[in-house]
């Protein structure tokens, strides 16, 4: 290096190791070239991770969400509502193919037993409070829940006629792809490195293939397309166009037309 930027130099050995030797003239001048070219060699440091700020009330969405699967549960439980409201609410291919399409909002909102709503309130209470922190309470159960819908909605239509399924997992997974999408497009616009900017769609892979198959009788199909609707739903939000729109929603009237949206499908099965 040293003869490159023409200082001249040799190298000894001795008892001690290899020396460096120039001449005392050409000391400070190759001192400093070298110096500069150890500081040339060192590898950059990846940029540390950037802290996004959780956004304030995101406990409401996961609180109305709770109250929303227990309020219905108790209704359909004790006959508060029509007996045959699970039948009413439940996806049935047969009935959506038929027109029918309230059934891919209210089969969020049923549930087989205690603990198969027990699974679900816990699940979805985590990563819907995880994705409101990032995307607002209103706007992420506003996406989430209409995504899964829509996810049901797909399944009903392009299904088998005898298929029937009910739960909020959907709705849980739809959570979680909304996440990772939002969260793996925002990091694309941050000095990251690239294992940080891919970790969300690693680990939202992960726990989709963790969760989203375990236990008998699993909609698997369901909670992947709840997955794959959410990441779509998660890559537009985050796109500039609709992170303003979307920013101009208040997170109140965000919330209120999920619960509309929630009331007018049950209103249609039950009448």
């Amino acid at each position: 290096m040293l003869a490159a930027v023409g200082v001249p130099s040799a190298i000894e050995f001795d008892r001690d190791g290899y020396k460096l030797l120039v001449e005392a003239e050409h000391e400070a001048g190759a001192r400093s070239h070298l110096q500069a070219y150890e500081l040339e060699r060192r590898a950059p440091r990846p940029p540390r991770p950037i802290a996004v700020p959780a956004l304030p009330y995101a406990w409401v969405g996961s609180l109305c969400y709770a109250l929303v699967l227990i309020g219905i549960a108790l209704a359909v439980d004790n006959g508060w509502w029509r007996l045959d409201a699970f039948d009413l609410g439940q996806l049935d291919a047969a009935q959506v193919q038929h027109g029918q399409w309230w059934r891919g909002w209210t089969a969020l909102t049923l549930h087989l037993d205690g603990p198969h709503l027990a699974a679900n309130l816990g699940a979805g209470i985590w990563f819907g409070y995880l994705a409101a922190a990032v995307i607002g309470s209103g706007t992420a159960w506003l996406l989430a829940v209409n995504g899964a819908a829509l996810a049901n909605l797909i399944e009903g239509w392009f299904g088998p006629a005898a298929h029937r399924s009910v739960g909020a997992s959907t709705a849980v997974f739809c959570a979680l792809g909304l996440l990772v999408a939002y969260t793996w497009q925002r990091r694309l616009q941050l000095p990251q490195s690239w294992a940080s900017r891919w970790a969300p769609l690693v680990a939202g892979a992960v726990l989709l293939g963790w969760f989203g198959s375990e236990g008998e009788g699993t909609d698997v199909v369901a909670h992947l397309l709840g997955f794959l609707v959410g990441g779509l739903l998660g890559v537009a939000a985050a796109r500039p166009p609709l992170e303003r729109w979307l920013a101009r929603l208040p997170q109140w009237l965000a919330g209120a037309l999920t619960l509309l949206v929630l009331a007018a499908a049950w209103t249609c099965a039950l009448s």
